[in-house]
């Protein structure tokens, strides 16, 4: 069975999902060559996307990038957080791996889901 890629991101200062936010996904390679934009999506009312960033048998082993447009979504006159990136390794794909995003306009934290 082949592993998929998902991801949420939650507005831990208004304490709900953080709807709207742009989310690019990046490839790295191993030779040197600069990151691939694989796809770009935006989170739904629920701070989701609607279908996996890779779907099973779309996510190999190698390492990704996710990048988080926090400053659009809180947007505003003063801000600290812009883009806020979260670099991974995929060891084994035919595992889910699961991003989770909490965000708020001064900080963040990440983690492996389930």
């Amino acid at each position: 069975m082949m592993g998929q890629l998902t991801t949420h991101v939650l507005d831990t200062s208004q304490g709900k999902p953080a709807a709207g936010m742009k989310i690019q996904l990046w490839v790295h390679s191993s030779l040197g060559r600069p990151p691939q934009l694989i796809k770009e999506v935006q989170t739904n009312a629920d701070g989701r996307v609607d279908t996996p960033l890779l779907g099973r048998g779309e996510l190999h082993s190698g390492e990704y990038e996710l990048v988080f447009d926090v400053g659009g979504y809180f947007g505003g006159d003063i801000r600290f957080l812009n883009l806020v990136p979260v670099r991974f390794i995929v060891e084994d794909s035919s595992s889910d791996y699961h991003i989770p995003l909490l965000v708020a306009p001064g900080g963040y934290s990440t983690y492996r889901g389930s």
